[in-house]
């Protein structure tokens, strides 16, 4: 495993949240699960190979094992992809977790969605204190595919800087950016891009802990030749190159999404709400200048690139280049940042993918160094509410199809539509 930058490597995670969770072997339980659920046929002229009786009871009962564990309370979400519900481990009603049961979706290979089995692979593989725990996967009695997830009640990171009642600083922001900043060098260190970064997905759990989450998008690291879906990340968050249409592209495009969430958590509002993706270009090219050779060799050659000539500002008028926001523009309205902050949140908001940070470029900062230091997660502040309002949330949170948005107050944040190529896992 590679060692993380700096001083400000995590202490290894332990294996469950507390050692009252029973040990399980997800891997092994993962394959049961999705082997017991496995009853629609492959194509509509053939049917399976059934496993023979001796595996298949083996896999029964090891999964049978694992549903018992837990006793689900109530449902907290419901979503066209996934119920979710409130539980508890039947050893310790005090231990508890949310449960995600996927639905079974006609027109996928017995009901499973590539999305379903990429966030299994990848929860299954991915293990650190900011990445969302992945307890166990059982299939239910009507063949549901059910995931055991930690238990995360304090909402998430848009729902933060919404409520404009909840008064945070620099330090605050600080923590939190350190912390999904961690995630995604972990993620990347693994070779594993997540493709799906918001502030939604950033989930909070009891202890103030931000937990990344929903890898429904994720993927592990192309060979350099080999093309990638373009729509992947949802619109407010997808990078210039993805909005060009770019096939080819690295972890950097997480980057670009962290830089977003950085921005909205110092003005309290997202940064570029673009209802289309020409719109979101244009509001990006108003920001940070409008891309050529000269600032992005090889931006020309992608398939949505148009020459500055044919590109027109938010007022609608053509403009030759524009030319970007000047420095005081950025030092007004991001003071929360303070200059580290602001040079750090440009740095991963560059528009050539070349010039862009690394994740682990972002951990050495000098950002992280000076004052203030970042507070304690314990210390951080929290949304208001009851255990119920923070539950409703999380439901919410995890029913989502991955690359999908709530709608919220003011009523901007649209779902994003996705039409994905997933032909294959490599995708």
């Amino acid at each position: 495993m590679a060692s993380s930058p700096l001083v400000l490597s995590p202490q290894p995670p332990p294996s469950a949240p507390s050692s009252k969770f029973p040990p399980s072997n997800i891997s092994k339980a993962k394959a049961l699960a999705l082997q017991h659920a496995s009853t629609a046929p492959a194509s509509p002229t053939g049917t399976p190979t059934p496993p023979a009786d001796t595996d298949l009871d083996a896999g029964a009962q090891m999964n049978e094992q694992v549903r018992r564990q837990y006793v689900i309370t109530k449902q907290i979400g419901r979503g066209t992809y996934a119920d979710v519900f409130s539980a508890h481990l039947a050893s310790d009603p005090q231990q508890l977790v949310a449960i995600k049961r996927i639905r079974l979706q006609t027109g996928w290979t017995n009901g499973i969605t590539m999305d379903s089995i990429r966030e299994i692979r990848f929860l299954s593989e991915l293990k650190h204190p900011n990445i969302i725990l992945l307890h166990a996967v059982y299939s239910t009695k009507d063949q549901k595919i059910s995931l055991v997830l930690e238990h995360l009640p304090l909402g998430d990171l848009e729902e933060v800087w919404h409520k404009h009642h909840l008064p945070y600083g620099n330090a605050d922001i600080k923590s939190w950016m350190l912390m999904l900043c961690r995630a995604v060098w972990f993620c990347h260190s693994h070779r594993v891009l997540h493709r799906d970064i918001k502030s939604n997905n950033c989930l909070i759990a009891a202890d103030g802990c931000l937990k990344l989450a929903d890898f429904g998008l994720a993927r592990p690291f192309a060979d350099p030749g080999r093309p990638m879906t373009h729509q992947v990340i949802t619109r407010y968050y997808r990078p210039p190159e993805l909005l060009y249409m770019a096939r080819h592209y690295g972890p950097k495009v997480d980057v670009w999404s962290v830089g977003m969430i950085m921005a909205e958590l110092a003005i309290r509002n997202f940064l570029c709400p673009g209802e289309t993706d020409l719109q979101q270009l244009a509001m990006y090219c108003d920001l940070f200048g409008t891309p050529t050779e000269e600032t992005w060799p090889g931006v020309s050659k992608l398939e949505l690139y148009m020459p500055p000539s044919t590109q027109k500002g938010m007022d609608g008028t053509t403009v030759a280049t524009r030319r970007g926001q000047p420095a005081s523009f950025w030092k007004q309205r991001f003071s929360l940042l303070g200059d580290e902050g602001i040079e750090l949140m440009r740095g991963m908001l560059t528009m050539d993918p070349n010039k862009r940070l690394s994740s682990e470029e972002v951990l050495r900062h000098r950002y992280w160094q000076v004052a203030p230091r970042p507070t304690r997660k314990e210390d951080l502040p929290r949304r208001p509410g009851s255990r119920e309002d923070g539950e409703k949330r999380l439901g919410e949170d995890l029913k989502r199809v991955a690359g999908e948005r709530e709608e919220v107050e003011g009523g901007r944040a649209d779902k994003v539509a996705r039409k994905l190529d997933f032909g294959a896992l490599r995708r």
